[in-house]
């Protein structure tokens, strides 16, 4: 039970403070009513024995007279008289020598009190003539009563019976007890009449002190409680209204200018935090920051495109799920984790990893790590957090295409100034010669002539289509013929072929259109069939074919090449990695390079391969007529 009143009272301000308040209203208010109460019986009992002494005085002077008429039997009907009255319990009359000759009560009759003792009044003290006493007595029969003594002095004119008054002070004793209960019940009465008008007063008291407290003290503290409990919410905006200088309006400004300050360093520390983002966002590679419990701190938007996530969805997640689409951390002994290397101190470190996209694509990248100090940060740690750049690979193929292609482009511009051109006068002057020739009739040199102009011609295509393998690729897609640019880029490596002793064989259907640039599916030829050159040293043949599938059109390059391990099949698609069959060293960018051209134009490359039997690359576009025909 109290420890419910406890948890009750706990739970309110205001009921403390009411429970506290009327709890030492009430001890003090009964620590001064006990001695106050006890006063007041005091005196009430203090004015009834000076009452009960005139009364006596009253009564001895009746007395004396019966006394002195020798009216015996008149002092007796007084004395039962007087005894009869309700607050008076008895009435006695004693000798000098403490003998009852008179009482109201028939029995105390001929009973003998020590008066030296203080028999007869004990608290009285010593009874001297002309001095009356006054007691409080428990008087067992009677109960409770007040004793009130006096002695009758001897006088002169009653020296005839009692003798000289030098020789007998007293002629007799009066004794009246008055009832102490009746007393007694006034004083408790009052008491209570005390008491209760106390109580009213108490709680007057208490109801005002309620109001001020809850005016001047709880208001404004519940006004205050709403506003913490706004702030700690995470709303900084909350004020409390300042009325008065006392010291809960010093509170209230004071928790004003906590909330300002507050409110002015988390927006400092908002614009910190979006210039950090905005800085991170600008670099091109991706960045991300790793706890040493592999959570994702922060991270930028280069890097979540990469990965084709949104930073919420990579912030705060384990950096495994987000690159490797892995529910646990990478087996170290199996790619090499910058977080488990900096762990165990290994410093700035280097490595090539391949990522997991959302769409279940890979992406090859460089990851560049290096420790970072966890100091006043959103993770405290004794280890270090991770920085990681991850520079896409696929990034630098586009680049490597770009300068490669801008190489060429070079090349055939100075193939087109150094052979076209020439190339070009020749045929002009043929030409006059040919025309002056027909005028004299010559046709054997006319022959020769026409023989000249077409092998000079021929001469100018194969220049024009170095420059057309050359050109940047247009950001337009057009109509392209597979069927008219394979037998064109095959005509380039004629020379190449026949120095290593490979044969060409073309086996392409008619239609073979896609929507694509004609430079990139002319680089894409060009790669595919050079890399097939490669694979046969020793010379061999290389078979392409075109056809059509479905929706798809279909080109195959089958060589009868070394083949390619199957170990080394997953790889040969990463950027700058290198196996020829020839055994030289190329740059490791022709497959990556003619993937990336594939999957922008929404096709697919494959490749199966047989050690010492060849190598199959199948290159999957979609078919420009495939809506046509299916509608």
């Amino acid at each position: 039970m109290i420890q419910r009143l406890e948890a009750w009272l706990d739970q309110r301000l205001a009921r403390k403070l009411m429970a506290a308040t009327a709890a030492s209203v009430t001890l003090v208010s009964l620590g001064f009513l006990g001695p106050f109460v006890g006063y007041y019986r005091d005196r009430l009992i203090s004015e009834r024995a000076k009452t009960s002494v005139e009364v006596n005085g009253l009564l001895q002077g009746a007395l004396e007279n019966a006394m002195l008429k020798r009216d015996l039997e008149g002092l007796k009907d007084i004395v039962e008289h007087l005894g009869a009255k309700p607050s008076i319990r008895g009435v006695m009359i004693l000798s000098p020598k403490g003998e009852v000759r008179f009482a109201s009560d028939a029995r105390q009759v001929g009973k003998r009190y020590d008066l030296a003792a203080g028999a007869l009044c004990p608290g009285c003290g010593r009874i001297l003539p002309g001095l009356a006493a006054t007691a409080f007595l428990d008087n067992g029969t009677n109960g409770n009563i007040l004793r009130s003594v006096n002695p009758v002095s001897n006088q002169p004119r009653c020296k005839e019976c009692h003798g000289s008054a030098t020789d007998n002070p007293v002629n007799g004793i009066l004794v009246v007890d008055y009832d102490a209960d009746e007393i007694r019940r006034d004083a408790f009465d009052m008491a209570l009449a005390l008491s209760g008008s106390g109580l009213v007063v108490l709680m007057s008291a208490i109801g005002v002190l309620g109001l001020v407290v809850r005016r001047s003290v709880l208001a404004p503290v519940g006004v205050l409680k709403e506003a913490s409990q706004a702030l700690s919410a995470g709303d900084l905006s909350a004020r409390v209204d300042v009325t008065g200088h006392d010291e809960l309006a010093h509170l209230a400004s004071s928790f004003n200018d906590m909330s300002s300050r507050l409110e002015s360093q988390r927006r400092a520390l908002e614009m910190r935090e979006r210039f950090l983002q905005a800085l991170i966002d600008a670099i091109p590679d991706g960045i991300r920051v790793i706890a040493p419990d592999y959570k994702v701190l922060q991270a930028n938007r280069a890097f979540a495109e990469q990965q084709g996530l949104a930073l919420d969805q990579i912030v705060g997640q384990p950096c495994h799920v987000s690159s490797h689409r892995l529910d646990e951390p990478c087996a170290p002994t199996m790619v090499t984790c910058p977080v488990h290397e900096i762990r165990r101190g290994s410093g700035s470190l280097t490595c090539r990893h391949v990522h997991k996209q959302v769409d279940g694509g890979e992406l090859a990248v460089e990851v560049s790590a290096a420790p970072l100090a966890a100091v006043g940060g959103a993770v405290r740690s004794s280890e270090p957090l991770v920085v990681e750049a991850i520079r896409d690979l696929g990034r630098d193929l586009k680049h490597s295409q770009e300068q490669r292609l801008s190489e060429i482009g070079q090349l055939a511009a100075g193939v087109a100034h150094e052979v076209r051109n020439p190339l070009s006068s020749i045929q002009l002057a043929l030409q006059a010669v040919r025309r002056g020739l027909a005028q004299d009739g010559s046709s054997l040199a006319g022959d020769n002539l026409d023989l000249m102009d077409h092998e000079i011609d021929r001469c100018i295509r194969v220049t024009d289509r170095l420059l057309r393998l050359a050109s940047p690729p247009s950001e337009l897609a057009e109509l392209v013929a597979l069927e008219d640019i394979v037998p064109e880029v095959v005509s380039l490596l004629r020379a190449e072929g026949d120095g290593l002793g490979v044969g060409v064989d073309l086996v392409l259907a008619d239609g073979l259109r896609v929507v694509a640039t004609d430079s990139e599916m002319r680089m894409l030829v060009f790669n595919l069939a050079q890399n097939a050159f490669h694979a046969m040293p020793s010379g061999g043949r290389l078979e392409i074919k075109g056809g059509i599938s479905g929706s798809s059109v279909v080109l195959t390059f089958a060589d009868t090449g070394v083949g390619i391990a199957a170990e080394d099949l997953k790889r040969i698609f990463q950027p700058f990695w290198s196996r020829r069959g020839d055994g030289s060293q190329g740059t490791g960018l022709g497959l990556p390079i003619c993937r990336e051209i594939v999957k922008r134009h929404g096709g697919s490359i494959g490749v199966s391969s047989e050690l010492g039997r060849g190598t199959v690359f199948e290159v999957v576009l979609p078919w420009a007529e495939a809506s046509d025909t299916q509608a």
